[in-house]
């Protein structure tokens, strides 16, 4: 599964850049063009955020990326109540 939602990741965000790029660069008379490849690049964009983390927090699970470290150090009182 985990090498599926790989898959997904990358294939997700090849869309997201090949149909940013084409709203991006459709001539503007041609809005239905424009608007399509739009909803296709946040389409994109949406299931390449989705299996990213999906990615990370299986692999914080298995134990290969071990989670971030507090980003400060905790104090005794923060501890006992």
């Amino acid at each position: 599964m985990p090498k599926l939602i790989a898959i997904l990741n990358v294939v997700a965000w090849s869309g997201f850049w090949a149909f940013g790029y084409l709203a991006l660069t459709t001539d503007p008379e041609a809005s239905g063009r424009m608007v399509t490849a739009l909803i296709m690049a946040v389409v994109g964009a949406g299931l390449g955020l989705w299996a990213w983390f999906w990615i990370v927090r299986h692999s914080e699970q298995i134990g290969y990326a071990p989670a971030p470290k507090r980003a400060r150090p905790v104090e005794d009182d923060e501890v006992a109540g």
